[in-house]
C-alpha cells in the first residue's frame, strides 16, 4: 500500500490486486464529543478474502459496484477496456449528451488550483487522503482520454502526461472511485472557474452503465429496473399500494381519532403529489402528514395509483441518462393523463432535481406539466395562517439538514427554515448551512447501497462531516438523554442516511437523537392534534 501523500494518478494503473490505500480510524477526521472518546466508534474492517478474488478491492478495500467482477481471461480484460474507451469517446462527442458543454469545459480548463478539495466532505473526512480529492479521478480520466484521443498521446504516451497504464485494474478502480463521491456539487459551487468535477464523476458512472452494463445492484436492478417493470422502486404493486393507503387511513383514525381519506386517482385535481415510494414502507408517517396538512389547508389534490404515478424516485439520475429519461417521461405522462395543473414533489431531494430540472428538460410542449417543490407551499400554509399551529408542542432542540438537491441545485433555502423558525422555539442551524451545507453522505445512491462492506464507507467516511455537524448543533444538550433532539431532514434519501448514521453510532439509544421530515413537525404542532404526532413524544 502506498503512502497517501505519494499517491499519483498514474498509480491507478499499477498491476497489483493489493489496495492502493487503506483507511485507518486514527487517520480520519476526529469526531466531536462525546464521540471523541476511545471505543465510541466501530473499527474499520478489511474486505473478506473471497471479495478480493471476485471484485475490485484494490482501490481502498471497499466495494461499491457489486456487479464489477474480475475478468477470467486476457480477452475479457481487453474487451472490458475497449468498451470503456468507446464510451469515453462518446461522452465527449455525442451532441445528444445534455451536459456536453460543461463536461468539455471541466475537462479542458481545470487549473488544478485544488480549491475544490477543501469543499469536499469526503476528502476532509478521510483525513485529506489524496485519492478522494475531487480533481484526482478527473485527472485520471483526462490522462486516459489523452492517451487514446490525442495524436501526441497515441504516439508519445507517458512523455506528454498520458502516463496511466490502462488495464482492467485502472478502469475498475476508476469505476469504484466514481462511487466515492456523493455528487453533491459543493466542489462546483466553490470552483473559481465554475467547473464541475462531480459532473465528470457522474459521466464515469454513465460509461459503466450505458456502455458496459455495470452498475450497483441496489441502484439498477432493485431501483430503476424494478420501477420500470412495476411502477415503483420498491416493487409495491397497485393493489398493495391501495391496501397500504387503506391501512394508513385506519391507523390514523385509531391513533389520532382523525378520519383520513387519501384522494386517489382524482381526475382534474389541481395538484398531483409525488412521494418517494419508500416513504410508504419506511416512513409512512410522512405521506400521512402531507395528507393531513393538505386537507387542513383545503387544497385540491390527489395521489395516483397508476404505474409510475405515485413514485417520484428516478435512480437513473445518478448513473444512466437513458434510464432517467424513461422514468421522467413516464411520470410526466401520468400527470398529463390525470389532467392536473401541477405536480408537487414531496420530501425527496433527488426527486426535486429529477423532476424539476432533469425531467423538465426531457419533456416538451403539451407533454410537459409544471413541477414545483412542496416547500414553498408548506411555508405558505404557515405564513397565511391557513392552519393554526402551537409552537410549544415542538419545544425541543431541532436542527435542519439541507438536502443538496434542494438548496444547492435549486436554490430553495428559506421556506423550510422559515417554517421551523415559526413552529420550533429551539430551532438551531447547522454550521455551515443553506447552499454551503454538507451532504448527508447518502447522496447519489449511497443511502441504499448496502452491498458487501460499502455501508461502512458511507457511515464512517461519507457521512462523517454531517455527523460532526449534528453533534455540534446539539452540543449544549447532547448528554441530557431526557431531552429529545430532532434532525429535520426533508428528503427521503437524506432520512435514509440519517437512519444509517444514528444506527451505526447508536446515537438514538445513547443520546435520544431523533430524525424525521418537516411535515411531521408541522402536524405535531397543529392546534387540532389532541396527542403528539411524533412517536417519541407519545408517553402513553
Amino acid at each position: 500500500m502506498m503512502n497517501q501523500k505519494d499517491l499519483l494518478p498514474k498509480d491507478m494503473g499499477l498491476h497489483t490486486d493489493e489496495q492502493l490505500i487503506k483507511l485507518e480510524l486514527n487517520q480520519l477526521m476526529p469526531l466531536l464529543p462525546p464521540y471523541d472518546k476511545p471505543g465510541m466508534e466501530p473499527a474499520l474492517t478489511d474486505p473478506k478474502p473471497a471479495w478480493k478474488e471476485k471484485y475490485c478491492t484494490s482501490l481502498d478495500g471497499y466495494i461499491g459496484i457489486d456487479t464489477l467482477v474480475r475478468p477470467k481471461s486476457k480477452e475479457e480484460e481487453d474487451e472490458f477496456v475497449r468498451k470503456f474507451v468507446s464510451g469515453l469517446g462518446k461522452i465527449f462527442s455525442d451532441a445528444n449528451n445534455g451536459v456536453l458543454e460543461p463536461l468539455l469545459l471541466t475537462h479542458e480548463y481545470c487549473a488544478k488550483c485544488d480549491t475544490c478539495s477543501a469543499a469536499c466532505h469526503i476528502y476532509e473526512a478521510s483525513g485529506k487522503n489524496e485519492m478522494y480529492r475531487p480533481i484526482y479521478r478527473s485527472e485520471v480520466l483526462r490522462k486516459i482520454a489523452k492517451k487514446y484521443f490525442t495524436t501526441s498521446g497515441k504516439f508519445l504516451g507517458g512523455f506528454v502526461g498520458a502516463d496511466v497504464d490502462v488495464n482492467w485494474e485502472t478502469i475498475a478502480r476508476l469505476g469504484e472511485l466514481a462511487y466515492r463521491c456523493n455528487l453533491c456539487r459543493r466542489c462546483a459551487q466553490t470552483c473559481p472557474l465554475g467547473l464541475d468535477n462531480a459532473l465528470m464523476t457522474k459521466e464515469i458512472r454513465k460509461i459503466f452503465s450505458q456502455e458496459m452494463g455495470i452498475a450497483p445492484t441496489p441502484l439498477h436492478n432493485k431501483g430503476t429496473m424494478l420501477q420500470i417493470k412495476t411502477g415503483s422502486s420498491t416493487g409495491l404493486s397497485k393493489p398493495a399500494f391501495l391496501d397500504t393507503l387503506e391501512f394508513l387511513e385506519e391507523d390514523t383514525e385509531e391513533k389520532f381519532g382523525i378520519k383520513l381519506k387519501f384522494p386517489v386517482d382524482k381526475k382534474g385535481a389541481d395538484i398531483l403529489v409525488l412521494h418517494n415510494a419508500g416513504e410508504f414502507m419506511a416512513w409512512p408517517e410522512n405521506p400521512v402528514a402531507f395528507a393531513l396538512l393538505f386537507d387542513a389547508a383545503g387544497l385540491n389534490w390527489t395521489l395516483s395509483s397508476e404505474i409510475m404515478g405515485y413514485d417520484s424516485v428516478n435512480y437513473g439520475l445518478w448513473y444512466d441518462d437513458y434510464q432517467a429519461k424513461q422514468i421522467a417521461l413516464m411520470q410526466m405522462k401520468v400527470a398529463k393523463d390525470f389532467g392536473v395543473n401541477r405536480i408537487v414533489v414531496a420530501e425527496c431531494g433527488h426527486a426535486h432535481k429529477a423532476s424539476m430540472v432533469v425531467g423538465d428538460r426531457m419533456a416538451y410542449g403539451e407533454s410537459k406539466i409544471p413541477v414545483e417543490s412542496c416547500l414553498p407551499l408548506l411555508w405558505d400554509m404557515v405564513r397565511t395562517k391557513r392552519i393554526k399551529f402551537d409552537p410549544s408542542k415542538n419545544n425541543f432542540p431541532v436542527t435542519l439538514h439541507d438536502p443538496c438537491n434542494v438548496v444547492r441545485q435549486l436554490g430553495i433555502v428559506e421556506p423550510q427554515r422559515n417554517v421551523l423558525k415559526a413552529i420550533c422555539p429551539q430551532f438551531r442551524e447547522m454550521t455551515p448551512h443553506g447552499v454551503d451545507n454538507y451532504c448527508c453522505g447518502g447522496g447519489s445512491g449511497f443511502a441504499i447501497m448496502n452491498s458487501q462492506n460499502f455501508p461502512q464507507f458511507r457511515d464512517q467516511v461519507a457521512s462523517r462531516v454531517k455527523f460532526n455537524q449534528i453533534l455540534r448543533a446539539f452540543q449544549d444538550t447532547i448528554s441530557d438523554t431526557s431531552i429529545p433532539k430532532y434532525i429535520c431532514a426533508p428528503c427521503s434519501n437524506c432520512k435514509g442516511a440519517m437512519r444509517a448514521i444514528l444506527e451505526h453510532y447508536e446515537v438514538t439509544e445513547k443520546f435520544n437523537v431523533q430524525y424525521g421530515g418537516l411535515v411531521e413537525l408541522m402536524v405535531n404542532a397543529m392546534v387540532g392534534m389532541k396527542k403528539p404526532f411524533l412517536e417519541f413524544l407519545d408517553k402513553e
